[in-house]
């Protein structure tokens, strides 16, 4: 790419790409998640679709979806996991990447994520409107629920993460989390 900076929907264009995000409008590698990434991903999202879909409240999306979080210069985050409710899905116009904020945000953390970017990639989601990101160690067997880059709770193993005013109602187990 020769310094040139490439859009969101170029990315989207491109093809046969190793996992990656844009960063202002610039491809960044992120790597492949490990086993016990996609199944914590996995139950993540089987338990948000199973409280999700019979309520008909939205979509439950996962597998690094691509979500922009800022325009010219373009940066598309990749999601591990994320809910968008029906009011917001229908404003989605694209069919590669979301450009509106979902309301939950899932990331899984992988052995070499510094927290410094974890932190920005937060603060990136919490300016377009995203209302609460749950932020999970699977080496602390840890969920990390944030309102804000202020307002964070901890979840361990023998707790319930809750689905806060974005689900009410949703309840997962730490230990259903965690289980392969």
């Amino acid at each position: 790419m020769h310094g040139r900076l490439i859009t969101g929907d170029e990315l989207a264009k491109m093809g046969d790409l190793e996992p990656c995000e844009l960063v202002e409008g610039k491809i960044v590698a992120t790597g492949f998640g490990t086993v016990e990434h996609g199944i914590i991903e996995a139950n993540i999202a089987f338990a948000l679709r199973t409280f999700v879909q019979p309520r008909r409240l939205g979509t439950t999306l996962l597998g690094g979806v691509g979500v922009f979080t800022r325009r010219d210069p373009d940066t598309v985050r990749s999601a591990d996991v994320l809910y968008i409710s029906n009011e917001r899905y229908a404003q989605i116009q694209s069919a590669t990447f979301v450009e509106v904020a979902p309301e939950l945000i899932v990331e899984v953390l992988s052995p070499d994520d510094r927290w410094s970017k974890v932190t920005q990639k937060m603060r990136e989601y919490f300016t377009i409107g995203v209302e609460l990101i749950w932020i999970v160690d699977p080496q602390a067997r840890t969920v990390y629920a944030y309102r804000s880059l202020t307002d964070v709770r901890e979840f361990k193993e023998g707790d319930v993460l809750p689905g806060d005013e974005v689900l009410p109602g949703f309840s997962l187990r730490m230990a259903d989390l965690f289980s392969s």
